[in-house]
């Protein structure tokens, strides 16, 4: 928050400015989309870390949020937002919610979003960031996100923040036609991030490069 300070100039807070910082590395590593750097700027991404990792949050590195996950460094998260092509009338579905971080941009974004976490720890705190955002259009709960969310399928976007072995069938399922999935797909040390646009007959995938994320544990992806 800016403050006004009795020399008439106005001060900008430390953490502000870091993400302001932030931004301007992203459009230097080639984010371009203005809509995705104008949600990462507008989104706190230290109330997503605790408080003695706050001055850190807009490094560009991932950081612990317990249970042996971790927050995308920034550059991953606003890369997989310009590769799924959010637009305003979008329905986007989020498989990893993690700590809320991703799901918040997508918030910003789009006009509804659906978010699945397997932990129900980072669940509830995801959701009470949501709300403390003022993100009325936001479901998050616990369940296997290799499976999705068929109760509010079709999907405009799909996001997976967990590496996979494979392309999980109920997530292509659960597009619509011309609708976009991002997810890394590899082993359990590095992947290679995907984005795949569904098609009436065979669908285009392109190689967005390597990347190196969590594991995504369910019946599709990975055994615990």
């Amino acid at each position: 928050m800016a403050t006004q300070p009795q020399n008439g100039k106005q001060r900008i807070d430390p953490l502000t400015r870091a993400r302001q910082q932030m931004v301007e590395r992203l459009r230097s590593k080639g984010i371009n989309d203005a809509r995705t750097l104008e949600a990462m700027m507008a989104i706190p991404r230290h109330l997503f870390v605790e408080e003695a990792l706050q001055t850190r949050a807009y490094d560009d590195h991932p950081l612990p949020i317990g249970f042996g996950q971790t927050i995308s460094q920034p550059f991953m998260v606003a890369w997989m937002t310009q590769l799924l092509g959010v637009e305003q009338h979008h329905r986007v579905l989020e498989i990893g919610a993690g700590s809320g971080y991703q799901t918040a941009i997508l918030a910003y974004l789009a006009k509804a979003v659906y978010a699945i976490e397997r932990i129900p720890e980072l669940a509830r705190k995801a959701q009470q960031r949501m709300e403390q955002l003022g993100f009325d259009h936001v479901l998050i709960k616990v369940a296997d996100g290799t499976l999705g969310w068929a109760e509010y399928a079709p999907y405009d976007g799909i996001l997976v923040a967990a590496g996979s072995p494979e392309i999980p069938n109920p997530l292509l399922d659960q597009l619509v036609i011309g609708g976009r999935l991002v997810i890394p797909v590899g082993d359990d040390k590095q992947q290679e991030l995907l984005r795949v646009t569904k098609r009436e007959t065979e669908n285009l995938i392109e190689d967005a490069g390597p990347c190196v994320f969590v594991k995504l544990i369910g019946e599709h992806g990975w055994r615990e």
